[in-house]
């Protein structure tokens, strides 16, 4: 890609596959030049099932957002979730040799790639870990060790595991439609970015991203991930209910939630019909809202209930691990009428729906800036930020070799090191991933 400042994300879901192109603006502000929308056809619960059709569906979303932002996309940041997706909890420590030196990069590293050697289930493997706090030496709740002293380092990890055939099935997807994989990210992570403040973050809050085929969960406190969870069902079990329930056809059954579907049985008159059109030369269907109604609160209850059992999983009943800021509800699912009031009545949580607007430039399309497209956002501000770490680094580079020279000349002159950022995981996964697929040829 010519221009280096715009990044484009990737979200393969399981109704939609979205391709976002986007660019910083003056103010920091992320700019959409375009967005390419095609239907998914070969993504089952977010697993890809069938990869040609997968590949198609990738393309036409690809020149479809071409076209908007007269743009060559080479490079995209992918998106992963599915229901293979698991999280769980895991302490470990390493001992210093030498306790006088202080503590490191390199020591960090040394714990969280011991952390990468716990044996998983046959296929999976550890996508990310992230570490929640550190203790030194027995002294708790140090939220940097970077520069203390210490001779045991412990930590607790948050660590997501995945399935690797589904990571790599993504990436052979990508690869097949003509594009080079940047990054992978984490969807609920994504979503997060693009909708959560940092203020909410800090007071502790869940986001819920409810897609065609999954519901994402992640829980944030004190700015730091804490649990994460993927639900096996989203909003086509709503539209599959509908169309058992009503015995119409799945076309029908979609439209009928989004226009007249709504989570809360008790707002519909019983006298309240809507007519449908039968099959070709059947007579027409009428269906009351009442009944509507309750197929679809049936649904979303259980969804919800299963979402709550993952935030009480997390322990948010105890004092230090309450969430505050309550729950943030995004993705396409959380468009469902009145869906808000009874995730509140359901959980006894304040509740707001998420949209992607805060990052947006303030020009932007009001379509783009819908709980549709969050993780879409989401996924292009993650490739930026990730384009800001490679240049940082090519000018820490560059400055490192001048420093080189420098030195060369005189001999006394001590320059001290910059301070990198550590690489996350999910950068050696991408490249792990790039390595299986050039290999693989």
């Amino acid at each position: 890609m010519e221009n280096h400042n715009i990044s484009v994300g990737l979200d393969i879901g399981t109704t939609k596959i979205v391709a976002m192109i986007g660019r910083k603006n003056d103010y920091g502000k992320v700019e959409i030049l375009g967005v390419g929308k095609s239907k998914s056809m070969g993504v089952h619960r977010g697993v890809v099932n069938n990869i040609t059709q997968t590949i198609q569906s990738i393309q036409q979303a690809v020149q479809e957002a071409e076209a908007a932002a007269s743009e060559k996309i080479e490079d995209v940041t992918v998106g992963i979730a599915g229901q293979h997706i698991r999280s769980l909890q895991h302490s470990d420590y390493i001992t210093r040799a030498n306790s006088e030196l202080v503590i490191d990069e390199g020591d960090i590293d040394r714990l969280i790639n011991q952390v990468h050697k716990l044996v998983m289930l046959p296929g999976e493997e550890i996508i990310h870990v992230l570490p929640q706090e550190f203790k030194v030496d027995g002294q708790a709740e140090v939220k940097e060790p970077i520069g203390m002293y210490g001779g045991r380092l412990e930590a607790n990890f948050h660590v997501v595991v995945g399935q690797v055939s589904s990571i790599r099935n993504i990436g052979r997807c990508i690869k097949s439609a003509g594009l080079q994989l940047e990054g992978i990210t984490l969807e609920p992570l994504a979503s997060a970015n693009a909708v959560l403040s940092r203020e909410e973050k800090e007071a502790g809050v869940a986001l819920i991203d409810i897609g065609g085929g999954t519901t994402d969960l992640a829980v944030f406190k004190d700015g730091i991930i804490r649990h994460t969870a993927v639900i096996p069902f989203g909003g086509n079990v709503i539209t599959e209910d509908i169309k058992e329930g009503c015995s119409i056809i799945e076309k029908q059954a979609e439209l009928l939630k989004m226009k007249f579907g709504s989570a809360w049985p008790g707002e519909n008159k019983d006298n309240e019909i809507v007519s449908i059109p039968g099959l070709r030369g059947r007579e027409p269907k009428e269906i009351t809202l009442k009944n509507l109604s309750k197929i679809i609160h049936a649904r979303v209850v259980e969804i919800i209930e299963q979402v709550y059992v993952e935030i009480k999983n997390y322990g948010h009943e105890e004092q230090k691990k309450k969430l505050i800021a309550g729950i943030v509800l995004t993705g396409g699912g959380s468009q469902l009428k009145h869906l808000k009031q009874l995730v509140e009545y359901i959980t006894g949580m304040d509740t707001r729906i998420g949209y992607p607007n805060e990052h947006l430039a303030g020009d932007s399309d009001e379509d783009i800036a819908s709980p549709l497209f969050a993780t879409a956002v989401g996924l292009v501000m993650d490739g930026l930020k990730r384009q800001e770490r490679k240049r940082a680094d090519e000018i820490e580079e560059l400055a490192a070799s001048e420093v080189e020279q420098a030195i060369e000349a005189e001999n006394e002159v001590v320059v001290e090191e910059p301070i990198r950022e550590r690489r996350s995981f999910l950068d050696k996964l991408t490249e792990r991933v790039k390595e299986f697929l050039d290999n693989a040829e």
